[in-house]
């Protein structure tokens, strides 16, 4: 079996789906396949024309880089398979349709969102246009492998033609991630940061797309100090924020105690999910939850929202889960005022409670080994060629 593994182009400067790509082509490698990676090159991308340099890479992807793959598709062996990183690869899927094939499944938010289901990221005309034109293309995949069992029924509704095969195969944990002593990572951190975090804190790691809902991390921060006689910081680990999230940190009397941390090193993520009193993770929506993992495969309590793929990655750590923050505005406080008492009933845990909630998360974590991820998908590929 040959693996071409179609993936995005590096000009359009995403961080995760390179990763994901990666993880499967040297996965793949190490089993002894030969892996060959088909991606468009920046040509018109480069061109200096700057107010126009999303359409020119929209050229590059979707007329020169076609024109490549069916010029490459000549000298394909019949044992090939053409695997899609991506769902969002879908336009270059009708190259390949009547060949072996299988498209990865991460989420369908921007789709949803192109159709109206997802109120808080409204889509302009040209941004609907291009999820239909994604949707189309995917439509004429056959075989499809989701991430989470919201993705595939996710993809089940959207698709607008027949699939032959539909499997989830759980992601596997792309670093290694272990329980470290609390009190040693929160000096750890607290000497990064120069931040006194010796009582513990307050943790989310994401970034600024809007379903992480960031702005509602700092609301129920918010309603928890103004309830609590309890002290932790907050951090919040990821992205720069932007200029609205500004704003909400602006306007919060505890702006003293949130501290925005960019660029952290790998080799303090696990220190900073050991340090942490729990990890505040109020998504609206997932398509896996790479935070809730994470912060569980290191020993630290979670409080998300009461809703798949959230409840699907905890399993049966789903011991703090809280309401989707509303989209009525006039709602919201009432939201944040329920959501916080989880923070509060996770700081009043016993000694004993609190090691049953990690050893719940820590049975939870073992279906995301990365190794019976990539048996998972070897099984697949090879009965789709078969």
């Amino acid at each position: 079996m040959k693996i071409v593994l179609f993936t995005h182009p590096s000009f359009l400067g995403s961080q995760s789906m390179p990763r994901y790509a990666k993880m499967l082509a040297e996965g793949m490698q190490r089993k002894g396949y030969e892996v060959l990676t088909w991606q468009p090159q920046a040509f018109f991308h480069k061109l200096p024309f700057y107010p126009i340099k999303k359409w020119l890479g929209y050229i590059d992807q979707y007329l020169v880089f076609p024109l490549k793959v069916r010029a490459k598709l000549k000298h394909c062996s019949k044992d090939t398979i053409f695997v899609f990183a991506d769902q969002a690869l879908g336009p270059w899927v009708p190259l390949v349709k009547t060949k072996p094939h299988v498209i990865h499944c991460h989420d369908f938010l921007a789709l949803n969102s192109a159709l109206g289901k997802i109120p808080e990221n409204p889509t302009r005309g040209t941004g609907k246009i291009y999820q239909d034109f994604i949707r189309k293309g995917f439509s004429k995949g056959k075989h499809f492998i989701s991430i989470s069992k919201k993705t595939q029924e996710d993809l089940h509704e959207l698709h607008e033609g027949k699939i032959s095969s539909s499997v989830v195969c759980y992601n596997g944990l792309n670093r290694e991630f272990k329980v470290l002593d609390a009190h040693s990572s929160r000096n750890s951190m607290g000497n990064l940061l120069n931040i006194d975090l010796s009582a513990g804190y307050i943790l989310h790691v994401g970034g600024n797309q809007f379903y992480k809902n960031r702005k509602g991390v700092i609301e129920i921060y918010n309603a928890w100090r103004a309830s609590s006689g309890v002290f932790l910081p907050l951090l919040l680990v990821g992205a720069k924020p932007t200029e609205k999230l500004k704003e909400v940190y602006e306007k919060s009397v505890y702006k003293k105690d949130i501290h925005f941390v960019t660029d952290l090193d790998d080799q303090y993520i696990n220190a900073a999910y050991c340090g942490a009193t729990c990890l505040l993770f109020p998504s609206l929506d997932e398509g896996f939850g790479w935070p809730i993992a994470e912060a569980m495969a290191c020993g630290c309590l979670v409080v998300t929202t009461n809703r798949a793929p959230m409840t699907e990655i905890l399993g049966i750590a789903d011991f703090f889960l809280i309401q989707r923050r509303p989209f009525n505005t006039l709602l919201v406080e009432e939201w944040s005022k329920k959501a916080c008492n989880q923070i509060t009933k996770i700081i009043n845990l016993s000694d004993a409670e609190r090691q049953q909630c990690i050893t719940k998360g820590l049975e939870s974590i073992k279906k995301f080994d990365t190794e019976f991820f990539l048996n998972q998908l070897e099984e697949q590929y090879k009965l789709i060629i078969e």
